[in-house]
């Protein structure tokens, strides 16, 4: 099972994928395409367009739900197409789209630059969240560490804590293949920035060569080599985000590496125990990320999409971020409530390190299963 497929729980029969619906783009009503899965688009219905619609009662908002990654490709070369023959791009917010995608669009100038767009809620946005004015990011997630509780009284809050933990509790700790989930990924690569200084700043897309890499990753492989004795079954490794959650269920292992939203989406619906506990290890965290939305700078609503992008950052449907998509908040934590802001302290980040995907990530992946895990077939 796959972490989407933990997440979409119950919802998951309801879930039908549709191609985007680009018919309504000239009679006033603003079109959104969701790039996410329907559980987003639901929230986008229920939560964001009704609190833009106190704002404006008449204006009509059709929400739909992208044909996958290359959908929203497809859209954005449309809109890139539409600014160069002046013509509408027949989509007004694209939700889940980093404009970097787009190959000379913001040269071009097709995404809205939302640092000077007039949007109020602008400047609560933390300084970590935020990657280009021409993305805004709404809701985020990051792998964080999940622990028995019955089993763990204080978890680690740093690396050195975190292996001298592991080999003080050897067969108590699991994380899943890096190629099978970004929760085992993002702990293989908490290993890389480790043995780099805790700099994430030295990985780019751009810098990736074979001979950096050759350089740049061996000591985090020395690193992981030396943790597998004291792992599950002395160097077992899942298969997937959701196994490793099963084997923390069962008490088969106290501590795991997880995705934050699905750890708290299965702590709230019930599906995880209470006494799983999250912690986030404060010298550096682990990998993270924000999903983006985009305007064209073309786009008949613009206006509109605009106020609609203030609302949602908005600090009472960032509060709804967290509670109903589990989902870390865009902006500073410190304007939502000091309930949700208690109940989220320990996983609150001090930073969100990043790790580029592309070659970098086909190196990481090769380099483990040759150097970390050679007994390991991959399949």
């Amino acid at each position: 099972m796959k972490r989407r497929e933990f997440l979409a729980g119950a919802a998951a029969a309801a879930a039908l994928t549709v191609a985007p619906r680009l018919v309504f783009a000239n009679d006033g009503t603003v079109e959104v395409i969701v790039g996410s899965d329907q559980n987003l688009a639901d929230f986008w219905s229920n939560v964001v367009v009704p609190a833009l619609q106190q704002e404006l009662p008449d204006l009509a908002v059709n929400v739909t739900v992208s044909d996958g990654n290359s959908g929203m490709m497809a859209l954005a070369d449309r809109a890139l197409a539409a600014l160069k023959t002046n013509s509408d791009p027949q989509v007004d917010v694209m939700e889940a789209f980093n404009p970097r995608n787009t190959v000379g669009g913001i040269e071009a100038g097709l995404w809205l630059d939302f640092s000077k767009a007039g949007l109020s809620n602008y400047e609560k946005l933390s300084k970590l969240a935020v990657d280009t004015p021409f993305g805004l990011p709404y809701r985020g997630s990051q792998v964080v560490l999940a622990y028995d509780s019955n089993k763990v009284s204080t978890p680690p809050k740093t690396w050195e804590e975190l292996t001298a933990w592991i080999k003080a509790n050897p067969g108590q700790f699991i994380y899943n293949r890096p190629d099978k989930g970004g929760s085992g990924g993002n702990f293989v690569r908490r290993a890389i920035h480790e043995a780099n200084g805790r700099d994430p700043s030295l990985f780019t897309t751009a810098n990736f060569s074979k001979e950096q890499a050759d350089k740049m990753l061996p000591a985090a492989w020395e690193i992981l080599k030396d943790l597998a004795p004291s792992l599950y079954q002395q160097g077992a490794y899942t298969a997937g985000n959701t196994p490793s959650l099963q084997l923390l269920m069962s008490g088969v292992v106290s501590m795991i590496p997880t995705w934050s939203d699905q750890a708290l989406s299965g702590l709230k619906s019930g599906e995880l125990p209470p006494h799983i506990k999250l912690a986030q290890l404060q010298d550096l965290a682990f990998v993270g990320g924000f999903a983006y939305c985009t305007i064209p700078s073309n786009a008949t609503h613009k206006e509109a999409a605009a106020k609609l992008a203030n609302v949602l950052i908005s600090p009472a449907v960032q509060e709804q971020i967290v509670d109903q998509v589990a989902g870390f908040p865009s902006i500073e934590w410190s304007y939502l409530s000091d309930d949700i802001r208690t109940a989220n302290a320990d996983i609150i980040p001090t930073s969100i390190p990043a790790f580029p995907d592309g070659e970098w990530e086909a190196a990481v992946n090769d380099g483990w299963y040759r150097n970390v895990a050679p007994n390991v077939a991959r399949n």
